[in-house]
C-alpha cells in the first residue's frame, strides 16, 4: 500500500491548445503543505531524540544501580540499614546525581545512535532531498538539546544539592565512616578583621593546639589573645581556652592579662576551618557563591575547587549543545562501516571531550590556569570542530 499526498490543485491555460487539462499545485497550497512537513519533521526527531536519551540513561542508571548495590550490600546488612531508607533516601537521591552526570554523554551517543539510523535508512537523503536545508535540518536537535540543558542546569544548581545533602548523610551513617578533620598550620581570616591561627586542630575533641585570636582594625592591632588549647563547646557554642594571656592595645596604652582557664564566647566555630570538598555538593548556586564569598575572606586554599564547581554547574550543561551539533554532522551521512562506524567514531570523541575536560580543571586546581578558562576550555575548542564538521558536512 503506498501513501501519495495530494496537493490543492487549480486549473491554468494551457498555451498549446487551450485545454484546461493540465494541472498544477498554487504557490499557498505548496506553502502549507512544505510548513505541515517541516513541523512533522520537526516531532519526528524531536520524538526520536528524546525517546532515545531516555531509554539510553535508563539503561546505563540500571547498570550503576546494580553495581553500586553489589558493592554496598554488605555495609548495608552490618550497619543494619531498613530497606525503606535504602530504596526511597539513597537510590532516589542517588539516581538525579548520576543523570545529569551521564547526560552529555548519553546525549551525544544518542544523537549519533538515532541520526545514523536514520542516515542508513536514508531518511536524512530523503529530507534534504525535498528541499529541506541542512541548516533547517538541525532546528529539532537544537530544540531537544536547549531542553535537556535547562534541565540539567536546574538539576545541578537546585534539585540535586538537596538530594545530595540526603544521598551524603546516608552514606556518613551506613557505608563510610564520617570525614575527619587533619589540618594543620591554620591561619585564616574569619570574619573581617579578625585572623585565627591553629597549629592543628581535633575535630574528635573540637580542640585547637596553640591557639591565637587577633582583631586588625585599620592595618593596627588592637586585641590578641593567645592560648595553649582551645576546646568548643557545641552545648552553648562557648569556647574553653586554657593557658591564655590577652593584649588589648588602645593607641600608646596597653593592658595584660593572663589565666589558667576561661570560658568565652568567640566570633566563630569550628565549621569556618573544617573543610570537606563533598560539601560544594549540597550547597545551590546562591549557596555555592557566598560560601565561595566566605572563602576568599578566609585566603582558603580550596577556593579554586569550589569556583571549578561553579563553572562546572553552567559549563557542563552548555556541553549538550555542543556534543549534539558534533553528533549531527558525524552521523548524517551514510557511510560503509553504518552506525557501528558512527558510534565508535562518537564514543571516542566523547571520551575525549571527558578527558580533556579532566586536564583543564587539575591545570585550574593544582596550576595557575583560570577556573572558568579551565572549565570552558574544552567547550570552546570542542565547540570550534562542531562548526568545523557542520560547515563540511554533505548537504
Amino acid at each position: 500500500m503506498y501513501l501519495c499526498t495530494v496537493y490543492p490543485f487549480e486549473f491554468r491555460q494551457n498555451s498549446r491548445d487551450g485545454r484546461k487539462d493540465q494541472r498544477q499545485p498554487t504557490p499557498a497550497s505548496k506553502g502549507k503543505y512544505q510548513e505541515r512537513m517541516l513541523k512533522k519533521l520537526d516531532i519526528y526527531i524531536i520524538k526520536k531524540f528524546l525517546g532515545t536519551f531516555v531509554y539510553a540513561i535508563s539503561l546505563i542508571i540500571l547498570i550503576v544501580v546494580i553495581f553500586d548495590l553489589s558493592e554496598k550490600i554488605d555495609n548495608f546488612i552490618e550497619h543494619q540499614a531498613s530497606f525503606r531508607d535504602v530504596v526511597f533516601v539513597y537510590y532516589v537521591n542517588f539516581i538525579p546525581y548520576f543523570i545529569n552526570l551521564f547526560s552529555p554523554l548519553f546525549t551525544f551517543i544518542t544523537v549519533v545512535f538515532f541520526t545514523s539510523r536514520m542516515a542508513f535508512n536514508t531518511e536524512i537523503i530523503a529530507i534534504l532531498s525535498s528541499g529541506v536545508s541542512f541548516r533547517r535540518l538541525l532546528r529539532p536537535y537544537l530544540i531537544s538539546a536547549i531542553l535537556l540543558s535547562i534541565v540539567a542546569i536546574y538539576m545541578s544548581n537546585f534539585m540535586i544539592p538537596q538530594a545530595n545533602e540526603a544521598r551524603l548523610d546516608f552514606e556518613r551513617t551506613y557505608v563510610r565512616k564520617p570525614d575527619t578533620f587533619r589540618g594543620r598550620n591554620i591561619h585564616m581570616q574569619v570574619r573581617p578583621g579578625i585572623f585565627v591561627y591553629l597549629i592543628s586542630f581535633n575535630e574528635n575533641t573540637q580542640t585547637g593546639y596553640r591557639f591565637s585570636m587577633e582583631n586588625i582594625e585599620n592595618g593596627e592591632l588592637r586585641h590578641k589573645l593567645m592560648a595553649d588549647q582551645a576546646t568548643f563547646n557545641p552545648e552553648d557554642t562557648t569556647w574553653t581556652v586554657k593557658q591564655y594571656n590577652i593584649r588589648e592595645i588602645d593607641g600608646y596604652k596597653e593592658k595584660l592579662s593572663f589565666g589558667s582557664e576561661m570560658d568565652t564566647v568567640l566570633p566563630f566555630t569550628p565549621r569556618d576551618f573544617i573543610q570537606n570538598l563533598k560539601d560544594m555538593e549540597t550547597m545551590s548556586y546562591s549557596e555555592l557563591n557566598e560560601f565561595i564569598a566566605n572563602e576568599r575572606l578566609k585566603g582558603s586554599e580550596t577556593v579554586v575547587f569550589y569556583e571549578v564547581e561553579r563553572h562546572r554547574r553552567l559549563a557542563f550543561p552548555f556541553a549538550t549543545l555542543v556534543l549534539t551539533f558534533i553528533g549531527v554532522a558525524l552521523s548524517s551521512q551514510k557511510v560503509r562501516g553504518g552506525i557501528g562506524l558512527h558510534l565508535g567514531a562518537g564514543i571516542t570523541l566523547s571520551f575525549a571531550f571527558i578527558l580533556f575536560m579532566q586536564v583543564t580543571t587539575t591545570f585550574a586546581t593544582k596550576g595557575n590556569l583560570h577556573p572558568m578558562m579551565a572549565v570552558w576550555i574544552p567547550n570552546i575548542i570542542f565547540g570550534a570542530l562542531g562548526i568545523y564538521l557542520l560547515k563540511i558536512a554533505p548537504k
